[in-house]
């Protein structure tokens, strides 16, 4: 679940794939439209598949529960009945993107911000001292503009003793769906090359953390303040077990944008609450951030918090 928190925040719209042979909602799916709901997804564009595995009968049922599942949700999403391993109906779904999940008008003038989804050594091993390039960093621009040669900064940065240090490197490469550039703008997933020492990189190491110009960006947190929205039941669970106030001292997974981190509940005082991060994040006043709690050995989604 905390994979997939990550993906969303990164998202303008999303396709949910339900199969027509199941019965609808499945725990999982739940979750999902939960999830999508609660990082400010509006655009969704859903796919009942396998309908070469059922009858006409089956497919119309299981479609009505699909409806139904949605309608306090994304009454306007448009349901397309697919076979994707028959390719029936791949052009209604390709349709069905492009009227429903336009593209997002983005404010280019703002200071750049990027959140880091991936990050990587490209070095294949043996590489000579001499050949090697620096990390690259996977992800995308939510505001603003990159471009070759601009001085950057990352943050939180790297652990070193028990404190975490901001990164500064200079952008080297650009590249968008394999296409190399001179700029970058907010919108689309990014590759950007850095002079990192691959060592900091590789393994997706710098997953989280936030890219902006050198000395632009907020201040990393230890220490958060939210306003909290907890869901009445837990979604991703058979039973839709109501859930129980949080508590002090209580341990917490908070994700913001592609972030996450163990928190630690210090205060609770009506629906506000304070908690201690276990690493720290790069949020601002307003932002949302959404709240999971270990359930029966799962992290499951319980609700949402406006940081304060």
């Amino acid at each position: 679940m905390a994979t997939v928190l990550t993906g969303a925040a990164l998202m303008d719209g999303a396709i949910l794939v339900i199969a027509a042979n199941e019965p609808c909602p499945q725990p999982q799916t739940r979750e999902h439209l939960k999830a999508l709901e609660l990082v400010g997804i509006k655009n969704l564009v859903i796919v009942q598949n396998k309908i070469d595995l059922v009858s006409e009968e089956q497919a119309i049922k299981n479609y009505e529960q699909i409806k139904d599942f949605i309608k306090d949700s994304f009454p306007n999403a448009p349901i397309i009945p697919v076979s994707a391993q028959q390719k029936i109906n791949i052009h209604a779904v390709l349709e069905a993107i492009e009227k429903f999940i336009p593209t997002v008008k983005r404010d280019l003038t703002k200071e750049p911000r990027m959140l880091v989804a991936r990050s990587f050594d490209i070095n294949k091993p043996g590489t000579k001292p001499k050949n090697l390039v620096g990390g690259v960093l996977g992800g995308a621009i939510i505001q603003g503009k990159l471009k070759l040669e601009d001085e950057i900064e990352i943050k939180p940065g790297v652990k070193i003793k028990e404190k975490y240090q901001p990164l500064f490197s200079k952008v080297v490469g650009l590249q968008k769906a394999g296409i190399n550039l001179e700029e970058a703008t907010a919108g689309g997933l990014l590759g950007l090359m850095t002079e990192l020492d691959p060592y900091l990189t590789k393994s997706d190491a710098l997953v989280g953390n936030v890219v902006g110009l050198a000395g632009k960006l907020p201040e990393a947190i230890n220490f958060l303040r939210l306003e909290i929205n907890l869901l009445e039941r837990l979604v991703g669970s058979q039973e839709l077990k109501e859930i129980e106030s949080l508590k002090k001292g209580e341990k917490i997974l908070i994700n913001a944008g592609t972030a996450r981190t163990l928190a630690t509940i210090s205060l609770i005082k009506g629906n506000i609450i304070e908690c201690e991060l276990q690493i720290p994040i790069v949020v601002e006043e307003k932002e949302k951030v959404v709240i999971s709690r270990q359930v029966t050995g799962r992290w499951r989604l319980i609700g949402y918090g406006n940081v304060i």
